[in-house]
């Protein structure tokens, strides 16, 4: 019984761990883009691209920063194997004040 109990623990840990470090939080703004940027002009533009198509007021700051709706984020990019499949993640996280 306290096998089940703390298998169960530790599932929800390692789940708890994994959308945390995937950038799946409160706040962050998560995108997964069709292609793969190592250049962080260009992956700026599909950032900005992309949110414009979301219809939200986008403007790219610099060094990797962006003023979307009047609030500041930061990108941070994840790179994550899903099925085998190599996937680029950008999570956009707040700036706090």
């Amino acid at each position: 019984m306290w096998d089940i109990i703390i298998a169960i623990i530790i599932l929800s840990i390692i789940l708890f761990g994994l959308t945390r470090l995937l950038g799946y939080r409160n706040k962050n703004i998560t995108i997964e883009l069709d292609n793969r940027y190592s250049n962080l002009t260009e992956h700026a533009k599909a950032v900005v691209h992309e949110l414009e198509r979301q219809g939200r007021n986008v403007k790219y700051r610099e060094n990797g920063y962006f003023l979307i709706d009047d609030r500041l984020y930061m990108v941070h990019t994840r790179n994550a194997a899903m099925g085998g499949i190599p996937l680029q993640r950008t999570v956009l996280v707040p700036v706090k004040k």
